[in-house]
């Protein structure tokens, strides 16, 4: 896939960012696990090559920027983005919609939100069904809902990578000025998944606890699959035989961390 380069500024900094950025633009939150699937390659390399602003979830990102010598400032996740961005949209009047793959959740999370901060507007709630993006009256359906009501802003959290591959297909047709994919990050403030305590957050064991809550689904992604990232720092980790070739090799994300770049471009 095309280089990314992760925005490197602190949470207050990327608000600021995401304000203005409030015209047609895409925002993503890759952690390990996108990071694996992007080196598969596919329609997801295209998805995260046209994001107009690409964070960093995930503090195995930051260390391996600070092993390849560009550190990234600040772990941004979706879940810590998402009530500060809902109080950025209360404060200057935006309008949301969301758009959710669990049954009610997008109606609970909107309820949740606007009683937290008042003035926050949700012009529109969508939970789809199982197999949305393979129905083609069920997209023309979802994609009429949101133009009906034109939010400056659609929370996408659809999961990866069926939330991002939506915008890539979509975005102009949507009209949206600002999509953001912030998968799980609604189904904690919704309430449907309980969000590690503070403690193992700050001692990076999130995932740990996270397991926890979904064994079946997340044991194999977070014990076998995302090892595969210590493989992928080290393939892109630059030296000095590579340095001088590097413009003739498909790079992936780890790429960015060798850049002074902010955000994708």
């Amino acid at each position: 896939m095309s280089r990314l380069r992760f925005m490197n500024k602190h949470h207050y900094e990327t608000l600021e960012r995401i304000d203005e950025l409030i015209k047609n633009a895409y925002v993503v939150t890759p952690n390990v696990d996108h990071l694996i699937q992007l080196e598969l390659g596919g329609e997801l390399c295209e998805a995260y090559k046209q994001a107009d602003l690409i964070l960093t979830d995930g503090k195995p990102l930051i260390w391996i920027s600070e092993w390849y010598g560009t550190p990234i400032n600040e772990k941004i996740s979706g879940s810590n983005l998402f009530p500060k961005l809902c109080n950025l949209v209360a404060k200057n009047g935006y309008s949301v919609f969301f758009l959710e793959a669990t049954d009610v959740v997008a109606e609970k999370v909107a309820e949740n939100m606007t009683k937290r901060y008042q003035g926050m507007q949700v012009v529109g709630t969508y939970s789809t069904p199982c197999g949305f993006e393979k129905n083609d009256e069920e997209m023309k359906k979802i994609i009429a809902m949101v133009k009906e009501v034109q939010p400056h802003i659609l929370i996408d959290a659809l999961g990866c990578p069926k939330q991002e591959l939506f915008i890539l297909h979509h975005r102009e047709e949507l009209g949206v000025p600002l999509s953001l994919s912030l998968g799980a990050s609604v189904d904690f403030e919704a309430g449907n998944i309980k969000r590690a305590p503070r403690w193992m957050a700050n001692h990076c064991l999130e995932w740990l606890y996270r397991i926890t809550q979904d064994p079946k689904r997340l044991a194999k992604r977070y014990l076998l699959d995302n090892m595969k990232i210590i493989r992928l720092a080290i393939k892109y980790k630059p030296s000095k035989n590579n340095r001088g070739v590097q413009h003739k090799l498909i790079l992936m994300a780890f790429d960015s961390f060798r850049e002074d770049g902010l955000y994708a471009a």
